[in-house]
């Protein structure tokens, strides 16, 4: 549909919308979508690769990594150590944990490049030149595990959880009570464990597994 002016000048609907909805955008936005995209940082910009040294059970490793690439996909994608799993990639399942110098961490939130020249320890360096690690041991005798997805998180926690114990660290269930070291009852097991999902429910066997090494 058309309208004319007093002037004889026709405006089109069409013409309306169009410059209607160009004159809202650059309301809304200010500047034009290229002069507001001038300043982003993009792929072009972006750091190059970084050099960093990797203590991982007991081994150097030198690797050129992508300043973004997470400990995790180091370990998988770079040094083929596919024992720690990615699970949820979110810090929420506990199936990428690790022994960062024998303290637990999600491999998957943290940053490669952050850790150089820091001690790791994956499920692969817990055994003793073929001989399995007590918490393997007990794994096993006690059935802790089913699929065995979340075992290898399972186990680097357990193992990190008895030396936070050992060492008078509380949990949330003991944080209030003036207890030194906190005695390691199922309860105190579960919530110290609490960061590691099985979702094969295997539980009651990963606690008496726990219980056993922490009792020797």
């Amino acid at each position: 549909m058309n309208e004319k002016s007093d002037t004889g000048f026709q405006v089109r609907r069409r013409e309306v919308l169009t410059t209607g909805t160009a004159a809202a955008a650059l309301c809304l936005t200010g500047l034009p979508a290229v002069a507001q995209d001038s300043g982003r940082p993009n792929a072009e910009t972006a750091a190059g690769p970084l050099t960093v040294e990797l203590q991982i059970n007991g081994q150097p490793y030198v690797l050129r990594l992508d300043p973004r690439t997470t400990l995790l996909d180091a370990l998988r994608e770079h040094l083929a150590l596919t024992g720690s799993k990615k699970g949820c990639d979110h810090g929420q399942c506990g199936a990428c944990t690790v022994l960062l110098d024998g303290r637990r961490i999600n491999s998957c939130l943290t940053l490669a490049v952050m850790h150089d020249g820091q001690s790791i320890t994956t499920i692969e360096g817990l055994a003793d030149s073929g001989t399995l690690n007590p918490m393997q041991a007990a794994f096993i005798a006690h059935d802790g595990f089913q699929c065995g997805y979340c075992t290898s998180g399972q186990i680097c926690s357990a193992t990190g959880m008895l030396s936070e114990s050992r060492a008078g660290m509380p949990s949330y269930v003991t944080e209030n009570l003036a207890q030194a070291r906190p005695e390691l009852t199922e309860v105190e097991i579960r919530e110290r464990m609490s960061g590691n999902i099985c979702r094969c429910a295997a539980y009651p066997n990963i606690v008496a597994a726990i219980k056993q090494v922490a009792g020797s």
